[in-house]
């Protein structure tokens, strides 16, 4: 298996990253399989996917020519554009000073068959060094039942902020600096 990690740059990768994610989010998966696998919780547009990319190019994660892995970035200008993650935003400006320059990892996601073979990590470590020095930090939130999905957060060098209430569910708000 000879994967490479890189910016997102078309929109086949782009249609690629919606099929994976549509694959993983919670309303398609069973109840065993979210505790297992973990889960997506939002569903972008393409539209949207491509604004994001357009302001901060996506990492991905591919096998040939499939994207088998993707860590949106999310740049704070978006804040007000996906509804479940207003909140969110509201967390972030709460607890990070207005003046440091942070990216929002919007989501992310490695193909079932792909798991356990430190392409999670890839992913991040590909961010962070995309987007340093002009962004200090990586922030996300991880649905707090998701169990899988902070450990391996966690495992990379994410730390908690905070854990707050949104949209009837808890969510830790993380960061990696």
């Amino acid at each position: 298996m000879d994967i490479i990690f890189k910016r997102c740059s078309t929109k086949t990768e782009l249609r690629q990253i919606l099929n994976l994610q549509q694959k993983n989010h919670l309303q398609n998966i069973n109840v065993d399989e979210k505790q297992k696998e973990g889960f997506v919780t939002v569903s972008h547009t393409l539209e949207l996917l491509t604004e994001m990319n357009a302001a901060c190019p996506h990492i991905i994660a591919k096998d040939q020519d499939k994207v088998v892995g993707y860590a949106l970035c999310m740049h704070p200008r978006f804040g007000n554009d996906i509804e479940v993650l207003k909140p969110m935003f509201k967390e972030i400006n709460s607890v990070i000073p207005k003046a440091e320059p942070f990216m929002v990892m919007g989501q992310i996601c490695i193909d079932k068959e792909y798991r356990r073979k430190g392409i999670f990590r890839k992913l991040y470590e590909t961010m962070k060094n995309s987007l340093q020095p002009e962004f200090t930090s990586i922030v996300t939130e991880v649905d707090a039942t998701n169990l899988r999905s902070l450990e391996a957060h966690y495992a990379v060098g994410f730390e908690e902020l905070k854990t707050y209430h949104a949209g009837g569910q808890d969510w830790k708000l993380i960061v990696l600096g």
